[in-house]
């Protein structure tokens, strides 16, 4: 990494260390293909069809929303650890970005044409650390994902879990598990937009535990193999699987 002890951001260090795989520049992603590239040009679809021969998966939507988490995962939780504890605005443009995948065809690693700026101040409001990758990003993976039957309900609900896990991981002021943030319960966004997180993630009391649910089930249970995601699941049923 050069004179860049901690990768990309020195968010990256200590129990995040991890990040340093999961977002890089792209000069340093030998293996990435942009964005746009990679969705629109076939490589998209034979991902999804090498995690489904992986994976045993014959339903399509659920394959691909397991695909989803661990692209809003590696891209979300780098992207609002650095936002958050380095002040780094990090550049997250779709169309400027580059993907790598795992041999089983889930994403590995994102690269960024440059390491951003640093802000005047750590932001908190969780509408402004978010604002950059709603903007620019997500509404447009959120789309690709559609054509490929998922619902956009459930691709947003797939992306809230890991930035309400950033934003709790990075919150100086309040405990770990609930409220729930206002990202998740205002129905407007800032600029008066709908705000297309709301309500996909609530905490409940549960025997005195705060308990995180989300309002949609990311249909796991139907990969073989794959562990119940536990209490945050919406499916009553499968809340006690493992």
């Amino acid at each position: 990494m050069g004179d860049r002890p901690f990768g990309l951001s020195p968010a990256f260090s200590g129990e995040h260390a991890w990040c340093r795989d999961k977002m890089m520049l792209s000069e340093e992603l030998a293996d990435g293909v942009p964005l746009p590239a990679f969705f629109r040009g076939g490589g998209f679809q034979r991902a999804v069809d090498r995690y489904a021969e992986v994976s045993g998966g014959t339903d399509r939507r659920a394959v691909v929303s397991m695909w989803s988490l661990y692209y809003f995962s590696g891209l979300s939780i780098p992207y609002l650890l650095a936002r958050r504890l380095a002040s780094q605005a990090l550049p997250v443009e779709f169309a400027g970005m580059t993907i790598a995948l795992e041999e089983s065809g889930l994403p590995r690693s994102f690269g960024v044409p440059h390491a951003g700026i640093i802000e005047d101040k750590i932001e908190t409001d969780s509408f402004e650390a978010v604002g950059s990758l709603l903007e620019t990003h997500l509404g447009e993976v959120v789309a690709i994902l559609k054509i490929c039957g998922i619902s956009a309900k459930l691709c947003w609900n797939n992306a809230a879990v890991y930035i309400d896990y950033a934003l709790r991981l990075t919150e100086r002021d309040a405990p770990p598990a609930g409220p729930d943030l206002p990202l998740f319960v205002s129905s407007r966004l800032p600029d008066g937009s709908v705000n297309p997180f709301c309500g996909c993630l609530s905490y409940l009391d549960e025997d005195g535990e705060q308990v995180a649910r989300r309002k949609i089930c990311c249909l796991r249970y139907m990969l073989p193999g794959i562990p119940s995601c536990g209490k945050l699941c919406a499916l009553p049923n499968q809340r006690n699987q493992r």
